[in-house]
């Protein structure tokens, strides 16, 4: 039995690195539901252990958070934000920061995937109009996104499954993660100012008999002609369940995992959103990659043979135990095989009282490095595509590396800080 444990977790865990298996039409998702099966299949994992092995509470928390993602989707909110960015006229420079800490504030509550995912195709369509090049704002919405994800326990699904697995303290995160997160965000406006160059416009010809009018004049025009269609109603109501929902995090004693619900099941409420609507906004791979992977992973911790591993790797003078090889072990992992997997991985390790925040952070800030390296990165890419875009791995890498690195930098130095 231990052998086929082993080996449907090198199978499951190579396809994560690979996005699939070779010959085999199957994705991450796949893999990891393909694997669970078979250890469901063999009689490997019993039946009964499945509840024991999933850990609803992240379940039900990732889904509540994805059906208030899908009432702010529907009611126009995300097209709204951006086009209300375009409207201000801002310079190019102030743009992309402005650009950086809204999609850095949305996402810390609303998951850097669906910020992305809403965002990406209006903010690429509003530089076009402006005969901006949209290359670098959206690279600065997949890193912005990234980095505003770690700054609370609902950011991403990751940290939800480090809250709900560790029991930590939400308001307790939130105040120790914004200071790395608020350095790293400026680092990343700096950093995305030097490699431009101050390059922000796109190549046009000029026109043979342009208006009188002021490009101030123009501008304010244009933007009120698109402006996007915004259900006020729908919209207070998504974004008055996620500020209450917040405030109940941050001072009730309840589980964020009932009192999410609470607040989904209050939204599908509707007269006017029919929730099959809502629901196919649910990013239910995502949830069935989950499943998957905690019967994977269930399934291996009961071998012992992780913590064997771990026990070995201290006497070789790298004790996962301790914040400093824990940080690096998770922004390694994360590139290799994503940082969900990689966190489901390490959380076993995640004893001591910093281990939590160590391994938040340093999984979600390592997902700026690759374009693979987070399904935010992948979103943003795959919408600039669309729009005729080309960001490859060079240049996305030209900017993912430097903002990788430092703000990996910025969060060891602050936990070091918190440590000493």
């Amino acid at each position: 039995m231990t052998t086929l444990i082993v080996l449907v977790f090198l199978l499951v865990y190579l396809g994560l690195f690979l996005g699939g298996l070779p010959f085999l039409q199957l994705d991450r998702t796949g893999v990891a539901l393909l694997g669970a099966i078979v250890l469901l299949a063999t009689d490997v994992v019993d039946m009964n252990q499945v509840w024991e092995a999933v850990h609803p509470p992240t379940l039900a928390l990732l889904f509540a958070f994805m059906v208030i993602s899908a009432q702010l989707r529907l009611s126009g909110f995300y097209d709204w934000v951006v086009w209300r960015l375009d409207r201000f006229d801002l310079p190019p420079s102030v743009l992309l920061g402005a650009v950086i800490l809204t999609s850095a504030l949305l996402s810390a509550v609303f998951s850097n995937d669906i910020v992305c995912l809403a965002m990406a195709p209006v903010l690429a369509d509003a530089c076009r109009a402006r005969r901006l090049d949209p290359v670098p704002f959206l690279l600065a919405l997949a890193c912005a996104a990234n980095l505003g994800s770690a700054a609370t326990l609902i950011g991403n699904p990751q940290n939800m499954l480090i809250g709900e697995r560790l029991a930590l303290d939400f308001g307790g995160y939130l105040r120790l993660a914004a200071v790395p997160v608020g350095l790293g965000l400026a680092a990343t406006w700096l950093i995305l100012l030097g490699l431009s160059r101050r390059r922000w416009h796109l190549a046009a010809p000029v026109a043979a008999n342009p208006e009188p009018e002021s490009e101030a004049t123009s501008h304010r025009q244009r933007a009120e002609d698109q402006a996007p269609g915004l259900d006020r109603w729908q919209t207070l109501k998504g974004l008055g369940v996620a500020g209450a929902l917040l405030l109940a995090f941050l001072f009730a004693p309840w589980p964020r995992d009932l009192l999410a619900l609470a607040g989904a099941g209050l939204l599908l409420t509707s007269r006017r959103l029919h929730s099959h609507r809502m629901l196919g906004l649910v990013d239910w791979q995502l949830l069935v990659l989950f499943v998957g992977l905690f019967i994977v992973n269930h399934a291996l911790q009961e071998t012992g043979l992780p913590a064997r591993a771990i026990t070995a790797l201290a006497g070789l003078g790298m004790d996962l135990h301790d914040p400093a090889p824990l940080f690096g072990a998770g922004a390694i992992l994360s590139n290799l095989v994503s940082n969900v997997p990689a966190v489901m991985l390490l959380l076993p390790a995640a004893t001591e009282p910093m281990s939590g925040p160590v391994l938040a952070l340093s999984s979600t800030l390592a997902g700026n490095l690759l374009i693979v390296s987070s399904i935010a990165n992948i979103i943003v890419v795959q919408a600039a595509a669309r729009q005729g875009l080309l960001i490859d791995w060079r240049v996305h890498a030209r900017v993912g590396l430097p903002v990788t690195l430092t703000t990996l930098a910025i969060a060891a130095l602050w936990l070091g800080v918190l440590q000493g």
